[in-house]
C-alpha cells in the first residue's frame, strides 16, 4: 500500500495552502434578505416548535431506556433486550427532526455491519449538524467530552449511544480513550459500531486536514463515510473564523430546504504495515476519502487551530503565515532550541538589520541547503528582494509563544526592537513596535512619540513605561488596559 505521507508533508510547507478554518457567509442579494426576513416570521416559529417537540419526545424515550442504568453499566456491557429495541425509534425521531428543519438527507452506498467494520470514519467534519448522522448510522457509539454527557437534556441522548468519553481533566485521558476504543473495536460482544470524526475539529470542507490516529490504533477494518452539503447557500459550516452557531441555525431554518449527502465508501481493510503504523493507516484512509470527495489533503491539525485562534485573538495579521512559521520551526528543531529568545537576550547578532538568506540561516544556525529553511525565509521575504526583517521574524515567533494579551505584544515588540541595553526606542524603532503589535501607521506612531517628547530632536527616545502611559490616555486604546485588568482579577480570584 502506498504511503502518501510524503505528498502530505509537501503541502504542509506551502504558504499558499487552502485555509480550512474560515467560512464567509453573507446574504448578498436583496431577494435573499427579503426571503430570509419573510421565512423568519412565517416558517421559523413552526419549525422550532416541531423540532422542540420531537427532541423532547426523543429525550423521554432515552430517559425510559436508561432508567435503572448507571454510567458504569453503560461502559461495561452493550444494551440488550427492550432497551436495544428503543434505538430504531430514536433514529426515526431523529430523522424526523432533521426533516422538520427542512434537511433532505441523501444516502449513497451501503453501510457495513459491525462484523465487517467495527469503526465508521466520518469526514469532513464541518458543522454541529454533523452530529445528526448518528440517526442515519443506527446510533453508533461516539467519542465525546465527559461534560457533554453530564448535560441533563442532551446528555441523555448522548449516553444512549454508549459513548467513549474523553476526560479532559485526566492527564491519562488520551491513553485511556485509545485503550477503550481498542477494547470496543476488538470485543466479541454486540457493541454498537464506533463513529469517529478523525479530523477532531470543524473545517470548511475545502480539504481534509490531518486525521488523528484514534480510529486506527485497533488495526481493524474501518468504513469511510463522506459527508457533503451541496447547497447553493452554505448555512451549515461552522469554523474557527466565521458565523456563530445561532446565526447558522437561524439561516438554515429559514431556507425552504437544505440537502445533506452521506456516502458509504467500501470497507478499508488495513495491510500488515498499516496495522502496525496507525499514522500510515490514517493517512491512506484520508487519501481514499479525499479522492472520493474530490478535494485535496492538508497537514493542518486540531492543534494548529489553537495557534490560529490565538493569532486572531491578539489581532495579529497573516495568521496562516504564523502557523506555517510554527510548523517549519518545529520541523527544523528551533522550537526546542529557543534560539530566537537567546538572540534577544544576548544581542549576539545585529537583528535590527535586514539580512539575506545566508545570513538568516547562519544566525538561526540552520543548514542553508535545507529546502525548509528556504521556505521559512520566503514567508518573511515579503518584497521578494531576498531580504527579511529579523526583528519582525523574531517578534512573530515570541508573540505566539509568550503573549496572552495585546499588552504582552507591546512588551515583546519593545524588547525585540529596543536599542541594546538602553531599553529605549527612537522614533523609527517606535514605528516598528507599534506596527508589529497594534498595526499602527507611521503617522499615528509619530504622534505618540511626540506626545512624550514635546521638544523632539533626532536623539530623543521613549521608554516602555512612557509609551504605555501615552497609550492609556488615548480612548482608542483604553480597552487594552481594561481587558488586562480584568484578566489580572480573574487570576487573583
Amino acid at each position: 500500500m502506498k504511503d502518501f505521507s510524503s505528498e502530505i508533508k509537501a503541502s504542509s510547507v506551502d504558504t499558499d495552502i487552502l485555509n480550512p478554518f474560515v467560512h464567509r457567509l453573507e446574504l448578498d442579494t436583496t431577494y435573499d434578505k427579503l426571503k430570509t426576513a419573510f421565512l423568519t416570521v412565517a416558517l421559523l416559529p413552526l419549525r422550532l416548535a416541531l423540532i422542540t417537540g420531537l427532541v423532547i419526545f426523543a429525550w423521554l424515550l432515552a430517559c425510559l431506556g436508561l432508567h435503572g442504568l448507571s454510567d458504569e453499566d453503560l461502559r461495561r456491557t452493550p444494551l440488550t433486550g427492550w432497551r436495544r429495541k428503543i434505538v430504531p425509534w430514536l433514529c426515526f425521531v431523529g430523522q424526523l427532526t432533521y426533516r422538520a428543519a427542512g434537511m433532505k438527507i441523501v444516502i449513497r452506498g451501503k453501510q457495513a455491519s459491525r462484523s465487517e467494520a467495527p469503526i465508521l470514519v466520518v469526514a469532513p467534519h464541518s458543522t454541529f449538524i454533523d452530529g445528526g448522522i448518528v440517526y442515519i448510522l443506527g446510533f453508533p457509539s461516539t467519542i465525546v467530552r465527559r461534560e457533554s454527557g453530564l448535560n441533563p437534556f442532551v446528555g441523555k441522548l448522548i449516553n444512549y449511544t454508549q459513548p467513549v468519553y474523553v476526560w479532559r481533566d485526566d492527564p491519562n485521558s488520551r491513553q485511556n480513550t485509545i485503550k477503550e476504543i481498542i477494547e470496543r473495536a476488538t470485543s466479541k460482544e454486540d457493541w454498537p459500531q464506533i463513529m469517529i470524526f478523525p479530523e477532531g475539529t470543524c473545517t470548511n470542507r475545502s480539504c481534509l486536514i490531518t486525521f488523528k490516529c484514534g480510529a486506527f490504533y485497533p488495526g481493524v477494518p474501518v468504513q469511510p463515510v463522506c459527508i457533503r452539503y451541496p447547497n447553493k447557500l452554505d448555512t451549515v459550516t461552522w469554523t474557527w473564523e466565521g458565523p456563530g452557531p445561532l446565526k447558522l441555525l437561524w439561516l438554515t431554518l429559514t431556507q425552504l430546504n437544505s440537502s445533506c449527502e452521506i456516502e458509504f465508501l467500501p470497507v478499508y481493510k488495513p495491510n500488515e504495515a498499516e496495522k502496525t503504523d496507525p499514522k500510515l493507516y490514517a493517512n491512506n484512509v484520508r487519501r481514499v476519502m479525499a479522492q472520493a470527495l474530490g478535494i485535496p489533503v492538508s497537514d493542518y491539525t486540531y492543534d494548529d487551530c489553537r495557534i490560529i485562534s490565538k493569532a486572531h485573538s491578539l489581532n495579529l495579521p497573516n495568521a496562516f503565515s504564523i502557523l506555517d512559521t510554527h510548523k517549519l520551526r518545529n520541523t527544523l528543531g528551533l522550537q526546542n532550541n529557543k534560539i530566537e529568545q537567546e538572540l534577544v537576550q544576548k544581542r549576539s547578532h545585529k537583528i535590527d538589520e535586514a539580512v539575506d538568506f545566508n545570513e538568516f540561516a547562519r544566525i538561526l544556525r540552520l543548514d542553508p541547503k535545507d529546502p525548509l529553511v528556504q521556505q521559512l525565509f520566503k514567508i518573511y521575504d515579503k518584497t521578494n528582494k531576498g531580504y527579511v526583517d529579523m526583528e519582525e521574524y523574531i517578534f512573530t515567533v515570541l508573540a505566539i509563544e509568550k503573549a496572552n494579551s495585546v499588552l504582552d505584544l507591546l512588551a515583546i515588540a519593545f524588547d525585540v526592537c529596543s536599542m541594546h541595553s538602553s531599553r529605549c526606542l527612537d522614533i523609527q524603532k517606535l514605528r516598528k513596535v507599534l506596527r508589529f503589535s497594534l498595526q499602527l501607521d507611521a503617522e499615528e506612531s509619530d504622534k505618540i512619540f511626540l506626545q512624550v517628547n514635546r521638544d523632539s530632536s533626532e536623539y530623543d527616545s521613549i521608554s516602555l513605561e512612557e509609551m504605555l502611559t501615552v497609550l492609556k490616555t488615548r480612548a482608542e486604546f483604553n480597552h487594552l488596559f481594561t481587558a488586562d485588568s480584568d484578566d489580572r482579577k480573574k487570576k487573583t480570584i
